[in-house]
């Protein structure tokens, strides 16, 4: 009898060549694809899409820090704001400190003038209407007063507080062409104290005739911006304020 084959034995070889061979082809298969993907460039790239990217919000700045602005200076040279006229002081009132002593009432053409010891002083001059009388205050001490003549209805003396505003010594009027001795003008349109012949039955056309020796020495007393006070009805005593 013939000696027989192990099968097992003679198929080994066989075996582990057909697995070295299969080895080497896929390990040239590899080197292949990477040499064919490093010369288009296409190495180690994904192929998958790109996942949408979503867009994020701007990241907030961070606060800036204000400082405030320099003030413009003002040219100095130019006021801002112009300073508003200030309002003129009101007269100071003044206390009645002496009545002169007439213990008669004044007719038409008398006057009193007493001034002895009575110190310097701010001149007020009061006018009573109703009474018909001129009074002279200095210092608060009546110095001198008279009857007086005043207008007429149709040419009433006004009533109010005036400034002596003009004084004529050998004054003449335009409007009548009477002499007016002594004028110290009260109104605009020709008011005054005047010297004048101061009669019962007598009238002026508005202003205010005292004696011409009565008003020489209230004229050279008077100055520019003393007060008249024309009142009707209203006699103060003493200590009551003009």
């Amino acid at each position: 009898m013939g000696q027989a084959h192990n099968p097992t034995t003679s198929q080994r070889p066989n075996g582990f060549l057909s697995v070295l061979i299969g080895i080497g082809l896929v390990v040239i298969a590899g080197l292949g694809l990477v040499y064919w993907d490093e010369r288009k460039g296409t190495a180690h790239v994904n192929e998958q899409p790109p996942a949408t990217v979503q867009s994020a919000m701007p990241e907030a700045l961070p606060p800036v820090e204000q400082t405030d602005a320099p003030t413009p200076m003002a040219d100095k040279s130019v006021p801002l704001v112009a300073d508003a006229p200030k309002p003129a002081a009101k007269p100071e009132a003044l206390v009645i400190r002496r009545i002169l002593p007439i213990k008669s009432p004044i007719r038409y053409g008398d006057w009193m003038w007493d001034e002895k010891g009575v110190p310097a002083g701010v001149l007020i001059v009061t006018v009573d209407l109703e009474a018909r009388v001129l009074s002279v205050f200095r210092d608060g001490y009546e110095i001198g007063a008279a009857a007086v003549l005043l207008g007429t209805q149709e040419k009433p003396t006004p009533l109010g507080v005036f400034p002596i505003t003009q004084k004529d010594e050998h004054h003449i009027s335009n409007l009548y062409n009477a002499p007016m001795p002594y004028m110290m003008r009260l109104t605009n349109d020709g008011v005054s104290i005047h010297g004048s012949n101061v009669r019962n039955g007598y009238a002026s056309h508005g202003c205010i005739g005292v004696p011409k020796a009565f008003a020489q020495k209230l004229f050279a007393r008077a100055k520019l911006g003393d007060r008249v006070i024309i009142t009707r009805g209203k006699q103060a005593g003493l200590g009551a304020k003009l």
